[in-house]
């Protein structure tokens, strides 16, 4: 497995109401094995969730790796529009690739507008050069009221800068191939379409051409992400099903903490920036997956250790409320060490020697035990490494665990109510 799930963390001795044994794990492992054993087969029969079937393809990954490149030849820049799981599995993967200040593998710079607030709009459009400017459209309805008006709008701006001929060089569609106005744009000016698979839903797509095409864009291997996910996919529909740390005993802990104690917010806290947008992924897919029908558990993405000074001291004495995740890596990351004669200060003394890394990962270390220690249930995953196939395979544990706690809460998670639309764009119209 690419990391380590450890939930001894989230288990007590038997004897308190409030909590979960091992026992109580184990019978909640024994009553997901038909859903496991289902999946298992559907996925071998190729029917069931499409996303299961993301991690075998290879011919879409043919394709989107001549858009990208053909993209990356004429752009300095890319700006990826969508909204939702269109955007933000696509985030979460650049962020191995740029960390805020620039794509540190040599590819264009990847740049996502998933709101409408005309001034981050307009403010970027009026930075970037646009006859180097790429632009990449993303709805798997291809009605998205957001993305039309964003991609109409930018069409407009590059229009005046290019001749017409030259936006098929520029900008490239990702919808399901269907009739749809997004679909109708493409064709009108001739640019470049990948199919959005039309079983997989937006917060499942990461592993699609949706999330693929700007991994490919930003110089990560595509291929990489998809054999991580297998790697998951294999072992928690196979041998590693009533393991503590699969996917299975994630959706376990969280669903019966919200019978037994009122558990209903999962707090994950990433202790490396690269994950921070992954962190706003897991909380579209829990959230939408899961709230329906009056149940549903709270997502809260936070962020080690910025969020110490600013959460834990309600994490430790507020409402009994939350189940947390803590991600970390097995070692201190690398960073420079603090010189001896910058701390010769008695206060700082502490510090002398140690690196910034060293710094993190106390401060990692110290918040999973100091939670514990006031019995709020708590798990951490070990990272050894952060790659593309470590990242896949976080990818799959999370959306596989959202499915087994969708069975448990016996509500469907790749349906959603279209509230957007009927609340907010017909309401102006």
């Amino acid at each position: 497995m690419p990391f380590r799930i450890d939930v001894e963390g989230c288990l007590t001795e038997p004897g308190r109401d409030d909590a979960l044994t091992g026992e109580d794990l184990k019978a909640g492992l024994e009553t997901l094995t038909p859903a496991t054993r289902k999946l298992a087969e559907q996925r071998a029969a190729g029917s069931g969730p499409e996303f299961l079937q993301l991690p075998e393809r290879t011919e879409d990954l043919a394709r989107a790796g001549e858009l990208a490149a053909s993209l990356a030849e004429t752009c300095d820049d890319i700006l990826i529009l969508g909204t939702g799981g269109s955007s933000l599995g696509a985030q979460a993967l650049y962020a191995l690739a740029d960390s805020g200040y620039g794509n540190r593998l040599g590819g264009p710079n990847l740049h996502f507008l998933d709101n409408v607030d005309p001034h981050s709009f307009d403010d970027f459009l009026a930075a970037v050069d646009l006859p180097r400017l790429g632009v990449v459209a993303v709805s798997k309805s291809g009605a998205t009221a957001e993305t039309l008006c964003q991609t109409m709008l930018v069409l407009e701006a590059l229009l005046t800068e290019v001749d017409e001929s030259r936006l098929a060089r520029q900008v490239a569609v990702i919808t399901e191939p269907k009739d749809s106005p997004l679909k109708a744009l493409a064709e009108r000016y001739h640019l470049p379409c990948l199919d959005h698979d039309e079983g997989v839903g937006g917060r499942y797509s990461v592993l699609s051409v949706v999330g693929l095409l700007p991994a490919l864009l930003a110089g990560l291997d595509a291929a990489a992400l998809r054999r991580g996910a297998k790697e998951v996919l294999d072992r928690s529909l196979g041998g590693g099903a009533e393991e503590r740390g699969s996917p299975q005993a994630g959706a376990v802990l969280s669903v019966e903490y919200a019978r037994r104690a009122g558990l209903t917010q999962s707090v994950l806290m990433p202790y490396l920036d690269r994950l921070g947008y992954f962190g706003l992924w897991f909380r579209q897919l829990w959230a939408e997956s899961l709230g329906k029908q009056g149940r549903g558990l709270t997502p809260i993405r936070a962020m080690g250790a910025v969020d110490q000074h600013s959460q834990l001291q309600l994490y430790l004495e507020g409402p009994r409320d939350k189940l947390f995740t803590l991600i970390r890596m097995s070692e201190a990351p690398e960073g420079a060490s603090i010189p001896a004669d910058l701390a010769e200060d008695p206060a700082l003394d502490y510090l002398a020697g140690h690196s910034m890394g060293d710094l993190l990962d106390a401060m990692a270390r110290a918040t999973a035990e100091t939670l514990i220690r006031h019995r709020r249930p708590t798990r951490v995953i070990t990272l050894d490494d952060l790659d593309e196939t470590v990242l896949g395979g976080l990818l799959m544990h999370f959306m596989l665990e959202t499915v087994f706690a969708a069975e448990l809460l016996q509500v469907n998670p790749s349906t959603s109510r279209q509230w957007r639309k009927a609340s907010s764009w017909r309401a102006i119209t």
